[in-house]
């Protein structure tokens, strides 16, 4: 999936998730100095920003279909090597990095397990392919109250709860069948105070992603309803929500 939107957007709706997850992400994967890594599905960059603190920008490369999310990271991060390419088509030499990861993508690829192939390819023998994914089946994303409630109006909606990679085990499942050796899991926790449910609740008025896309296609009067039952399932603001994500590491 490609995201037609602009980066600011991005931030303002998943980016303020991201943005903390990405070093637990880095660390599953053991990024650290001296190291050549790559950004698969990098979107506006909240993880691509990360690996340039850990590596320097000159041993960072960053991919997305996405062609705004291509410049925003060009624009936010001069020095890393940014292409428009998909998981699956991986536009670098076999053996390239040391380290190649997927904050928040295997979701959304077309091929899971043929973008894990891709992002072991070209991963050096005994480098490490690291994902993470949101845990919607479990109901433990940042985007599962919202989700809840669009079921309320509409209990066929597509709440990304069947996507790949969001159960636990998943991404296990999947780099075991890209090939990769000694596959383990984890999970990841974010914590994101909001000090009033506006603050939660207009990012998804920006059109990003399929929650987005779910209610820019809403009449007036059934957005209206959608957000009274979130407000609904939501603690009194300021609240904290908690996110889980399911995160793997293996080797290629």
């Amino acid at each position: 999936m490609s995201f037609d939107v602009a980066a600011e957007a991005y931030d303002r709706f998943m980016g303020r998730y991201s943005v903390p997850l990405s070093p637990q992400l880095a660390d599953l994967a053991g990024v650290t100095a001296g190291q050549h890594v790559l950004d698969v599905g990098c979107g506006p960059g909240a993880l691509t920003s990360e690996l340039v603190r850990r590596v320097g920008a000159g041993n960072v490369a960053a991919v997305d279909p996405s062609e705004p999310f291509v410049a925003a990271v060009a624009a936010r991060n001069p020095g890393v090597t940014v292409q428009r390419a998909p998981a699956e088509d991986l536009p670098f030499a076999d053996g390239r990095f040391d380290a190649t990861l997927a904050q928040l993508v295997v979701h959304f690829m077309t091929d899971p397990v043929a973008g894990l192939t891709e992002m072991a390819r070209v991963t050096r023998s005994g480098g490490v392919v690291a994902a993470c994914v949101w845990d919607f089946a479990g109901e433990r994303a940042p985007l599962s109250d919202f989700w809840a409630a669009a079921r309320e109006l509409d209990p066929q909606v597509d709440d990304e709860s069947r996507l790949a990679g969001v159960r636990e085990g998943d991404l296990v499942e999947l780099m075991d069948a890209a090939g990769l050796r000694d596959v383990s899991e984890a999970t990841l926790i974010v914590r994101l105070e909001h000090p009033t449910f506006d603050a939660w609740w207009e990012p998804y008025l920006g059109g990003v992603g399929p929650a987005g896309s779910l209610v820019a296609g809403l009449s007036p009067q059934r957005q209206v309803e959608l957000r009274e039952r979130c407000r609904a399932r939501l603690p009194d603001a300021p609240f904290v929500q908690t996110a889980v994500a399911w995160a793997a590491r293996g080797l290629a």
